[in-house]
């Protein structure tokens, strides 16, 4: 088990009592009020689905604050005074850097959630009518460890590259001093688990705010895609395709404000009294906090692309010195609540972008722009499809497509250091970034540091480079 903090306290200490309380009462409302051994905690099926949803109950949504502040898909207005991730925007960031290593922590504390029920599954007595329940729970949790350590990978690999550093794999739950395994080696255990939980989910199973079987074959196309396997990219973002087509382009909207789950593969609910995602870019006391930057916002053809508008909240009443343009995308959602929305983790256009590259980079120059036109023919009016000859125009039109199509939902910071492409900010985008333009892969802020206090507590954890 990873040791956080200086002092040698494991995660699995520090949250063993909100865990087993959660998980006891499958209320996850309730604070906490005594901690229980974890072999009472789990003595029923029952109990195995309420330790499953206090895991998914930990589950956040650090990866996409992150990447709007640190890559291109933001500008920091000047009536923002809140100082909120002020210094993650202008690259300001190194291991003691809360914002930026918030990650860390959290996809650990939902691993060790996870590997705590895992332990108690196969020893859990069941009815004959429960094996199946059973098993499907098995899967989710197996798929869940998965999804958390592949986001761990995205945010701290030191390069997306098969020798490079990755993540510590955490199977069980214990106290130790684990060493980083190599990027390959993360993707390995990653592709281990997903496999592992795909023969346990039922396919008749479709509930998307958790873990389907369509959902497993989402997390390992995105897999294979920073994995660069362009086979089993292609081979599962269709097995996701055909179980859930796009969104109709009059139906486009209502995604966005939770009307319809239309390509919605797996998402994070969200109630009145979760935190609402909404908040990091709008604040309800009419402050934008973060604005769409401008170079994302003339990507766009503001006249048909419904995205735009979806995307985008144009306002010409704001006063002087107010941004016009804020971030419409998690506005308004079914509750009627401001800011709160169901957060989306996997949707069906970003499956069709995975083929169209992995398409691209095997050289199958018709059907890639067979699928990039697709999508843009769902999301664009009077779209007229457009040819491509040759594999690089082809790529650089799918990097495009995935920074307009999938804005501000944790991917843009990422896809540039796939491509090992600079994160470059316009002169309009610029104005309070004191500098802060241009992010190369010379700069050591091109790959998330690993928090100090880690490094302290556990010398096997090495650093990211230059840090």
């Amino acid at each position: 088990m990873l040791k956080y903090y200086s002092n040698k306290l494991s995660l699995c200490v520090i949250f063993l009592i909100a865990f087993l309380a959660a998980s006891c009462t499958k209320e996850l409302d309730l604070k906490p009020s005594d901690t229980i051994d974890d072999s009472k905690a789990f003595q029923t099926v029952s109990d195995l689905n309420g330790g499953l949803i206090g895991a998914y109950a930990s589950l956040g949504a650090s990866t996409i604050t992150n990447v709007s502040l640190t890559s291109d898909e933001c500008t920091l207005p000047s009536e923002n005074s809140t100082g909120r991730g002020v210094s993650t925007y202008r690259w300001q960031y190194d291991g003691s850097n809360g914002t930026i290593t918030a990650g860390w922590e959290n996809n650990y504390i939902s691993i060790d959630r996870v590997n705590r029920v895992l332990a108690y599954v196969d020893k859990v007595k069941s009815k004959s009518s429960e094996e199946g329940l059973k098993n499907q729970y098995k899967g989710e949790l197996l798929a869940l460890r998965a999804y958390c350590h592949f986001e761990l990978l995205r945010n701290f690999a030191s390069k997306y590259e098969a020798s490079a550093m990755g993540v510590p794999y955490m199977e069980v739950s214990e106290v130790s001093n684990p060493g980083r395994l190599t990027f390959a080696e993360s993707i390995n255990k990653i592709k281990s688990d997903l496999l592992a939980a795909k023969g346990l989910i039922p396919s008749d199973f479709d509930d998307n705010t958790r873990i389907t079987l369509n959902a497993v074959s989402a997390m390992q196309a995105r897999v294979a895609l920073y994995e660069k396997n362009w086979d089993d990219a292609i081979k599962y973002s269709t097995e996701a395709i055909n179980a859930t087509p796009l969104a109709g382009i009059n139906d486009f909207s209502d995604i966005w404000k939770d009307k319809t789950d239309d390509e919605v593969i797996w998402k994070l609910k969200r109630v009145a009294g979760d935190s609402r995602l909404g908040d990091f870019y709008y604040d309800i006391k009419n402050i934008v906090v973060y604005a769409p930057a401008f170079e994302l916002i003339n990507t766009y053809d503001k006249v048909n692309d419904v995205r735009y508008p979806v995307y985008v909240k144009f306002d010409d009443t704001r006063g002087a010195g107010k941004s016009k343009y804020s971030v419409n995308k998690y506005l308004e959602g079914s509750s009627g609540l401001p800011n709160l929305t169901d957060v989306k983790l996997y949707r069906t256009g970003e499956m069709y972008l995975i083929r169209a590259e992995a398409y691209a980079e095997k050289n199958n120059i018709q059907l890639s722009a067979q699928d990039l036109n697709a999508l843009r023919e769902a999301r664009i009016k009077n779209y007229a499809d457009v040819s491509f000859t040759d594999k690089s125009t082809l790529l650089t039109a799918v990097v495009l497509e995935r920074y307009k199509e999938l804005a501000f939902e944790g991917h843009r910071f990422f896809d540039l250091r796939r491509n090992n492409l600079p994160i470059t900010r316009e002169p309009a985008d610029a104005i309070n970034a004191l500098g802060a333009i241009n992010l190369t892969t010379a700069n050591k802020e091109y790959a998330y540091p690993i928090p100090n206090a880690e490094i302290k507590a556990n010398s096997n954890v090495k650093q990211n480079p230059l840090y």
